[in-house]
Parts: C-alpha cells; structure tokens; sequence
C-alpha cells in the first residue's frame, strides 16, 4: 500500500508491507549493512549504525553519501538524509524512514517513507520502492 503524505511540510511517499515474519526478523534485514544491500537500489559501501553515523551507497562508479538521523533497534527504527551525488548544496536532502511494527494479528509491518528532494517522478519513484519491498520480502524467504 502506498499514500502520500506530509513530513515537514514536505511531500512523502509513505509504503507500508504486510511480511509473515516475526519484526526482529525483518529488522536485522532492514538494519544490517550485507542484507540492506540486498533489497535496496544500492549496494552498502559504509554503514554505521548510529545517529550521526556513515551510510553509503555505491551508485555508477561513484559513491552516494548519506548521514543516519535515526537508528533505535528497541523501536526498529532507522532513517537518514540522502545527500546530493555531486556533492553540491541543496535546499533539502531526500529523507529515508524505514520502520518495522508488530502487525495486528502476528508477523510484521515494514513502513518505509521517502522524502524526496525532486517530486517530479513520484510514480517513478512509487515503483522503484515497490521493486525494492518484493526484494525485501523474497530476502526474508
């Protein structure tokens, strides 16, 4: 399922996915540098989990560099600013949440919300995270 919504005034793409497994499950596919590469668009070159920490993404011979803004395993939460590739300044970053709830009757819900910096391609940008949520969930098995 997916919905726009507002963070800070800004427009997001908010994903939920319902998986069978158990939340500490998924977390450790969400949160962990080796398995994170696997669903998400890019591969993990660096990846510090804590608030302030590295996050890097190795993207056409070059290296997308972002700074983690959330990292609580106890809420299973982790999110960070996604920087420009070239290094220049921009208004804002592009912002990635990824939270994993207990869901209602057993298993696990995954809520990913981005906050683009271009809204231009929303639908672009819906089917990518949609690619990257069926990689989540054929990584959980």
């Amino acid at each position: 399922m997916v919905s726009t919504v507002v963070v800070n005034g800004r427009s997001a793409l908010r994903f939920e996915r319902r998986l069978p497994h158990d939340p500490e499950q998924v977390w450790a596919v969400v949160s962990t540098a080796e398995r994170l590469g696997r669903w998400y668009p890019f591969p993990v070159a660096a990846f510090e989990p804590r608030v302030g920490g590295r996050l890097a993404f190795e993207y056409e011979g070059g290296v997308i560099e972002a700074t983690l803004t959330d990292f609580d395993p106890k809420r299973r939460v982790f999110a960070f600013d996604e920087h420009d590739l070239q290094g220049s300044e921009r208004q804002f970053d592009d912002h990635v949440r990824v939270e994993v709830r207990a869901g209602e009757s057993g298993g696990s819900v995954v809520v990913l919300t981005h906050v683009p910096t271009d809204t231009g391609n929303a639908e672009g940008v819906a089917a990518g995270w949609r690619q990257c949520l069926d990689r989540l969930a054929a990584e959980m098995g």
